[in-house]
């Protein structure tokens, strides 16, 4: 298989979408219980393996984000230069976020591990979740670099149905981010509202790694 630079895009995707999976809903997921220092600290101490590789994949995923950040400008910067920079420029503060999430919590972990005393229990539960926040916050850069991927795609002559489930669920982030914020209690309107999303970023991989794309 030629590595064209969509096809670079998309594994670059790929890589995202999977160290993702890997870091936020698998290993925070068996880690992090929010408002319970005890039991987080815990979770950190007794599975450490899993904290670790937890955050590699985070840290991964940083790496995947702004890659894809970069490419998705060289792939669709001669469509339209403007969207294609959009792009790269919300891809990237994206990754910057998250890259000092990893830090909070490669701290969460360090500090758990250094002792069982109540406030070393506290600071950890703290830092993790000040991860969780910059996650739920970065979602609207993550969000803002879909509307323009979504319409930048349809002017290139990708599906149209893809541009629009991409530029839905890139509204739905954006969304999600200030109802996390203004409706704390909403938690599932919040998690439903990015929903398009899944569907657009999955075809876009797909479509980059499996059709000939010519721009």
């Amino acid at each position: 298989m030629k590595l064209t630079t969509a096809k670079l895009t998309g594994l670059f995707y790929l890589g995202l979408a999977i160290t993702g999976m890997v870091a936020y809903l698998f290993a925070r997921d068996k880690l992090y219980v929010e408002g319970d220092a005890v039991a987080t600290a815990a979770n950190l101490i007794k599975d450490e393996s899993m904290a670790r590789v937890g955050i590699a994949a985070e840290v991964a995923l940083v790496g995947f984000q702004a890659l894809a950040a970069v490419w998705f400008y060289k792939l669709f910067r001669k469509t339209d230069s403007f969207s294609a920079g959009l792009i790269g420029v919300f891809g990237m503060v994206n990754a910057v976020a998250i890259l000092i999430a990893s830090a909070m919590w490669v701290g969460a972990l360090n500090v758990a591990l250094a002792g069982p005393e109540v406030l070393a229990l506290g600071n950890s539960q703290l830092l993790f979740d000040i991860h969780e926040y910059i996650w739920q916050v970065a979602a609207l850069f993550f969000g803002l670099w879909l509307i323009p991927m979504g319409y930048v795609a349809m002017k290139a002559k990708f599906p149209t149905a893809l541009g629009w489930f991409l530029i839905a669920g890139g509204v739905g982030y954006v969304l999600s981010t200030f109802v996390t914020i203004l409706l704390p209690e909403q938690t599932t309107l919040a998690e439903v509202l990015p929903m398009p999303a899944t569907v657009g970023e999955f075809w876009m991989i797909g479509y980059l790694l499996f059709k000939k794309v010519k721009i």
